[in-house]
């Protein structure tokens, strides 16, 4: 096994603005994603607010006010309402689609590891994640999951740059008892059919 070499967080995340949102790099970004993911918890999950009903009205009232933004000024030769070109450039659309074909296709190689090469491990891997989002989602509901996915980005990837080298520690240690597992369990697959096989020709 080659030596073990920590990655950088900030670059594992992107290095962008949202690994410096995650890592509270930017405070700003952290405390208004935060405070806005907490509100909209708080209307839709606790007040009972309807997600479309709030949405519809929000855009309604933008809406209303933009009108009546731009009547004002071409009447009082005031600025139009300081609102970009909206266009999605052709070159965003690519990125995204290629992005998209990235996880996709890791997704059709997992299911051909299944399903073709008879990879055990990949099996018992997807199985237990599988279980583990069925369990988690009869606890809770797609709002209340998807606030926790909030909080766990904002505080699981800082915790991980804060004590990098302790965590790494454990991680090394848990990976190689499980590789003892599923290299246990492999030899124990492959010893059947030979077994069954010398069984027959006894018989």
């Amino acid at each position: 096994m080659g030596e073990f070499r920590p990655i950088s967080v900030h670059h594992a995340l992107g290095g962008g603005p949202v690994a410096d949102t995650l890592l509270w790099r930017k405070c700003y970004g952290g405390v208004m994603l935060l405070i806005g993911s907490t509100v909209m918890w708080i209307l839709f999950e606790r007040a009972g607010y309807n997600f479309l009903s709030f949405v519809a009205n929000t855009l309604l009232l933008l809406v209303v006010i933009l009108f009546f933004w731009a009547k004002s000024a071409s009447l009082l030769n005031r600025p139009l309402p300081p609102i970009p070109d909206l266009d999605i450039s052709e070159e965003s659309v690519l990125i995204a689609a290629d992005e998209i074909r990235v996880w996709v296709n890791r997704a059709l190689a997992t299911v051909h590891e299944i399903a073709v090469d008879g990879n055990l491990r990949t099996l018992v891997l997807v199985a237990f994640g599988l279980w583990m989002i069925s369990c988690i989602g009869s606890l809770f509901n797609f709002l209340t999951l998807v606030y926790i996915g909030v909080l766990l980005s904002l505080s699981v990837p800082l915790l991980y740059d804060t004590f990098q080298p302790q965590i790494d520690e454990k991680l090394i240690v848990v990976h190689k008892n499980m590789s003892v597992v599923f290299k246990k369990v492999d030899l124990i697959l492959q010893n059947i059919p030979i077994a069954q096989k010398k069984q027959k020709k006894t018989e």
